[in-house]
C-alpha cells in the first residue's frame, strides 16, 4: 500500500504531471476558515496503474488538482478488506484533509462508520449509495453502458453465447452484470449468457482460466468488468479468435482487433464533481449524486469499426430511450451463474 500521506510530494507530482497551479486556480481552491488551498485524500483499493476503474478514479483526482488547484493525496494497493480499509481511511482523515474520497462501493459500510468518527471533515464514497450528515455518495451509472453492451453482444454473437466476468461483488458490479444480462435478454431470448464473478478483479491468470473455460462452453464475445486481470481474458480472445466489450474506459481505441465495444463509465468524473462541490461550498453531504447518459459524456458504449451500420443504429436508439427515461434498466440478476474452474 502507498502509505505515505504526504501533501508536499503530492504537490510536486501535481506540478510535474499536470502544470503550474495558477493563481486563479489557487484562489479558487482556498478553504474557507485557513485562506489555504483544499487538501483532498484519496483511497483506491487497488492499484492506481491497473487500466481501469481505480486509475479513472486516480485521474479524476489529478484532475481536480490540475484544474481546481487543490492540494491531493492519496493510498493505494490497499486489500478491499474492512479492517484493511477502515485503517486506510482512518489514515487519511488523520491526515488534516479536507475531503477524504473512497474510491468504489466496497467502501459503502466502511467510510459510513469512519465518517461518524470524523464528524467536521467531509467524506465521499465513488460508486457508492450510503449517506451521512457528512458523507455523500457519488454514482456513474455505469449500468446504463453496461445495458447497452447486452445489446451490442446480442446483435454481434454468432454462437449464439455470450460472457460476462467480473471479479469482487459489490454492488456495482451486480447492478452492471444485471443490466448486461437485461440487455441481451431484450434484445434476442434465443441468446445464452454465461455469467461470472471470481473473486478477483485483478489476478490475470484466474480471469483467463474463466475465460477459457466461457469460450470452450460456446461464448464468442465477452463483457468484462475487471480491472489489472482484463489482460488474461484479452489474450483468450486473441488466441481464440472471440470479441470483448471492455467498460470503464475505451478499450476499442487501444484494440479494436479484440474490442467490440467498451461499456465506457467515467468513474473518474465522480471524484472530480465531489470535489468541486465543496470547492464551490455545494457539498451534497445525506445524497447520492447520480451521473449516467442523460448527462453527457461520462457514461457511452463506443464501438468498432467493424460494427454494422444496422447494429450501431439499434444500439443508439437504446441509449435515446435510456436517456429520455423510456427505458429503465433493471438493476436485478436472478439466473444461473458460470463456476470458476479450479
Amino acid at each position: 500500500m502507498n502509505a505515505a500521506i504526504s501533501w508536499s510530494c503530492t504537490r510536486r507530482l501535481m506540478l510535474g504531471t499536470a502544470g503550474a497551479v495558477t493563481a486563479a486556480h489557487l484562489s479558487r481552491a482556498l478553504a474557507a476558515d485557513g485562506g489555504t488551498p483544499l487538501k483532498v485524500a484519496a483511497l483506491f483499493a487497488g492499484r492506481i496503474d491497473d487500466r481501469g476503474f481505480m486509475e479513472a478514479g486516480w485521474r479524476g483526482l489529478q484532475r481536480a488538482a490540475s484544474e481546481l488547484g487543490v492540494n491531493v493525496s492519496h493510498a493505494d494497493g490497499v486489500a478491499p478488506q474492512k479492517d484493511a480499509l477502515a485503517a486506510a481511511l482512518t489514515r487519511l482523515a488523520q491526515s488534516g484533509a479536507d475531503l477524504v474520497i473512497a474510491h468504489g462501493g466496497q467502501n459503502n459500510e466502511v467510510c459510513a462508520e469512519v465518517a461518524a468518527r470524523f464528524p467536521r471533515q467531509r467524506f465521499v464514497v465513488t460508486q457508492g449509495s450510503v449517506t451521512g450528515d457528512n458523507l455523500a455518495s457519488y454514482e456513474v451509472l455505469q449500468e446504463e453502458s453496461a445495458y447497452l453492451a447486452g445489446v451490442l453482444a446480442a446483435l454481434t454473437t454468432r454462437s449464439g453465447v455470450v460472457g460476462h466476468m467480473s471479479g469482487i461483488r459489490v454492488r456495482p458490479g451486480l447492478k452492471g452484470r444485471a443490466a448486461y444480462a437485461a440487455g441481451v435478454r431484450d434484445t434476442d431470448t434465443r441468446v445464452r449468457l454465461l455469467t461470472n464473478f471470481s473473486g478477483n478483479q485483478d489476478d490475470n491468470a484466474l480471469s483467463r482460466r474463466v475465460a477459457e473455460a466461457q469460450i470452450a462452453a460456446g461464448a464468442d464475445v465477452i463483457f468484462t468488468m475487471l480491472n489489472a486481470g482484463r489482460d488474461g481474458v484479452t489474450q483468450a480472445c486473441r488466441d481464440r479468435g472471440c470479441r470483448q466489450i471492455g467498460n470503464v474506459i475505451d478499450w476499442v481505441e487501444r484494440d479494436p482487433q479484440v474490442f467490440i465495444g467498451s461499456a465506457v463509465a467515467s468513474v473518474g468524473q465522480g471524484v472530480f464533481e465531489a470535489v468541486r462541490a465543496l470547492q464551490a461550498g455545494l457539498f451534497p453531504a445525506g445524497q447520492v449524486r447520480r451521473l449516467g447518459l442523460a448527462q453527457g459524456d461520462a457514461v457511452k458504449l463506443t464501438m468498432a469499426p467493424d460494427v454494422p451500420a444496422q447494429v450501431r443504429a439499434r444500439v443508439e436508439r437504446t441509449a435515446q430511450d435510456i436517456a429520455q427515461e423510456r427505458l429503465k434498466v433493471p438493476e436485478q440478476y436472478d439466473g444461473a451463474e458460470f463456476p470458476t474452474p479450479a
